[in-house]
């Protein structure tokens, strides 16, 4: 399985970006795909998740302003609004099969104050 992140990009407090994950390879034996997020000097942290079926869990801080959809097995999206400037990182998908995890290669976000 390969993950080809994109979308990321300097954008003013209060706006908006998405981020889309494709992924290529042996994409159904993915069950669920997620979003992390690494700012500098900080952990890499889990941003949101969505299962195969459609269930999705959030991080406190972004709930109500990001939304993680998937529309087939291939594309994964990352819909961040009301951008803070504490949302700065760089953002990974993530894809989880029964045996293993995948990252993709990463996509910077800067939310300018």
């Amino acid at each position: 399985v390969q993950l080809q992140a994109s979308g990321g990009g300097l954008v003013q407090a209060g706006g908006s970006l998405r981020l889309s994950c494709a992924a290529s390879g042996n994409i159904y034996s993915i069950n669920n795909m997620g979003w992390y997020r690494q700012a500098p000097g900080k952990q890499r942290e889990l941003v949101a998740e969505i299962t195969w079926g459609g269930s999705t869990i959030y991080a406190d801080s972004v709930k109500g302003r990001f939304t993680i959809s998937r529309d087939n097995a291939k594309n994964t999206y990352l819909q961040m609004n009301s951008l803070k400037s504490e949302d700065t990182a760089v953002y990974y998908c993530n894809g989880r099969t029964l045996a293993k995890t995948y990252w993709g290669q990463g996509t910077l976000v800067t939310v300018s104050s």
